[in-house]
């Protein structure tokens, strides 16, 4: 993407360290690294605003100080350090940038033509070797309208019409030429799997080939997975054998304890999941399908970061926050297909009730990505309406936190903690509101974005030349 910014913003870039985290194994080696740099800026301090921190408070009157890429504080009439550029924020609401765990941007590009359809390879039921990164396409101009909303990361998934369709991959919401360049530094990648009508209608229905039932559908998981823990066992470093004496016979030649074996695309994805590094995101819209995920888990050691749509999901929301499990879910979508027919409008919130639970707002659409906060407030409306009170400083949580949590970013980004990066939003008002606009998104405390301002909109390269600018 092109952004029209002027050119007294300077074209220093610094770069973002990852956490420090141990080796990763083979299995999860990355031969496309990131090669995201945050631009450099001077301090910004944002004044007297309401604050929503994202982890369930709401301050009054606070600053919030962003500094060398990341948010130096947050409180009460902090000091300006030398160069600072002030915002006047009375009457306005700053929260954290909002987080999308559910986004197709990229490889379902606008416009949506057959030459985009980039997110579903629907060769094979099972496609873990596919990585959604490959399909990016960062001239989308639906990232520029989703950053209009405050959006400022976003895990891209594949679609769902295979029992695997591959890995997802996290991005920042900035202008690039590539998506390397668009990608979050040390963010692990998602596994998008899919439940029930999806890939047994595609494969039974479409090419007459299995899965054509839900049973089906379980037998390619357990099928995939075990191929997937012999691989992991066949790939074990191999413990030095204990030496023979000298009459105990050979040791089989130079092979032995050689783990052996091609290397696959495929399993090195689902070994990934097996060992926990690569989290798994699983669309699937009924209860009972969502408990048979879980036992399935159990069976292969993997740990499910999010059930996505789950349209169900009220009707086991304390197993979910008991097995840290979130749900990645609508507003009020339903009814669409058979397995959508018992959504209900309050099923984030119910989500939401138990200890350790973990709701998100997400969006699996080009536009309701750009209104993810309205989104979350017709939940709040819903809840009302059945009793459930449910504050702005919660309902934030939905959007950022949660989101950060799911995809294991939470230590870098999701809320307005002193260290984490400064990705934050200047609301006209409460975010909650049918007339609230994102009027200044900062990124790695860059203003990347400014409502009244052109030349502080980015503009995607196919955009040019589509309207007469002032």
């Amino acid at each position: 993407m092109r952004t029209r910014l002027t050119a007294g913003l300077g074209l220093a870039l610094f770069s973002l360290a990852a956490p420090s985290a141990p080796a990763a194994s083979r299995f999860v080696q990355d031969p496309y690294p990131s090669t995201y740099a945050a631009i450099a800026s001077a301090p910004v301090l944002i004044r007297n605003a309401t604050v929503l921190t994202g982890t369930g408070a709401r301050l009054e009157q606070t600053d919030v100080l962003l500094r060398d890429g990341r948010i130096a504080a947050v409180g009460t009439a902090l000091a300006a350090p030398t160069g600072t550029r002030e915002v006047d924020a009375r009457g306005k609401w700053v929260t954290p940038g909002i987080i999308d765990v559910h986004s197709h941007l990229g490889v379902y590009p606008s416009p949506g033509v057959s030459a985009h359809s980039d997110g579903n390879e629907m060769t094979a039921p099972v496609t873990a070797n596919v990585w959604a990164e490959h399909s990016v396409w960062p001239q989308d101009p639906g990232f520029a309208a989703a950053l209009a909303g405050g959006v400022t990361s976003m895990q891209v998934l594949p679609g769902s019409a295979n029992l695997v369709g591959g890995r997802g991959v996290t991005l920042k919401n900035v202008p690039a030429t590539t998506y390397q360049a668009m990608k979050f530094p040390g963010a692990p990648w998602g596994l998008k799997m899919a439940c029930g009508e999806n890939p047994k209608r595609v494969y039974g229905g479409g090419k007459g080939v299995a899965p054509g039932t839900r049973m089906g559908n379980v037998a390619g998981y357990r099928a995939a997975f075990i191929d997937a823990s012999e691989y992991l066992a066949k790939n074990a470093p191999k413990k030095p054998a204990k030496k023979k004496r000298w009459f105990g016979g050979d040791d089989k030649g130079d092979s032995a304890g050689d783990a052996g074996g091609k290397r696959d695309l495929k399993l090195d994805t689902l070994a990934g999941a097996i060992q926990g590094d690569i989290r798994v995101h699983i669309h699937c819209y009924r209860a009972d399908e969502m408990a048979t995920m879980l036992d399935l888990s159990k069976e292969f050691g993997f740990k499910i970061a999010a059930f996505h749509h789950a349209v169900e999901a009220y009707k086991l929301s304390d197993r979910l926050a008991a097995e840290g499990v979130c749900g990645a879910l609508w507003a009020d979508w339903w009814g669409f297909k058979m397995e959508a027919f018992d959504g209900i409008q309050d099923n984030i919130a119910l989500v939401d009730r138990p200890p350790n639970s973990c709701a998100i707002v997400h969006s699996d659409s080009p536009e309701g990505i750009q209104r993810l906060n309205q989104e979350a407030a017709k939940v709040i409306a819903n809840a009302r309406r059945a009793g459930i009170q449910i504050a702005p400083e919660r309902a934030m949580m939905w959007l950022s936190y949660n989101a950060a949590r799911a995809l294991g970013v939470e230590k870098q980004t999701g809320s307005l903690e002193a260290g984490k990066m400064g990705d934050v939003v200047v609301w006209n008002g409460s975010p909650f509101s049918s007339y609230a606009q994102a009027e200044q998104v900062y990124i790695d405390g860059h203003q990347v974005y400014e409502r009244g301002d052109a030349r502080r909109q980015p503009l995607s390269d196919f955009m040019l030349g589509q309207e007469a600018q002032p």
